[in-house]
């Protein structure tokens, strides 16, 4: 576990903070970030975000071109994200509330994501999107695109 003070103030990231690294058995690295924000003097917003990078590898697909359109669609790399949030927090207990959501996470979420299959499930189930969602990514699978 790698605690940081990493922050990204621009872009769609926007004032995140990097809270945590955590490596995993199945080799993936979870990110833990905290976007909280000030809602008023005395009130915040309290957001985690848990980022996890999940390499695309044809391994996981039984046929090539299943392979072959999630890189269309998504890339080599894909993103497995996870938000919770409470708005309305007192602003004294902000750091409390961060943890409460953080140990939630790793509590509830984080031994499915840890286990040794999750990448390739993961990987499939970007695919079974786009067989179920063709509308929405037929401009990337086209000929031409």
């Amino acid at each position: 576990m790698v605690f940081h003070d990493k922050k990204i103030t621009g872009g769609p990231t926007k004032n995140m903070n990097l809270v945590e690294e955590m490596p995993l058995p199945n080799n993936l690295v979870v990110e833990i970030w905290d976007k909280s924000r000030e809602i008023a003097a005395d009130t915040t917003q309290v957001k985690l975000i848990v980022k996890i990078k999940v390499e695309m590898k044809e391994e996981y697909f039984s046929d090539p071109e299943h392979f072959d359109q999630v890189m269309k669609v998504f890339g080599p790399e894909i993103y497995y994200e996870y938000e919770k949030e409470r708005t309305f927090v007192n602003k004294e207990d902000k750091e409390k509330v961060f943890n409460e959501l953080s140990d939630a996470f790793k509590k509830d979420t984080l031994p499915y994501i840890a286990k040794s299959n999750f990448p390739s499930r993961f990987a499939l189930s970007k695919h079974r999107d786009i067989q179920n969602n063709f509308y929405k990514y037929r401009h990337l699978l086209s000929k031409e695109g």
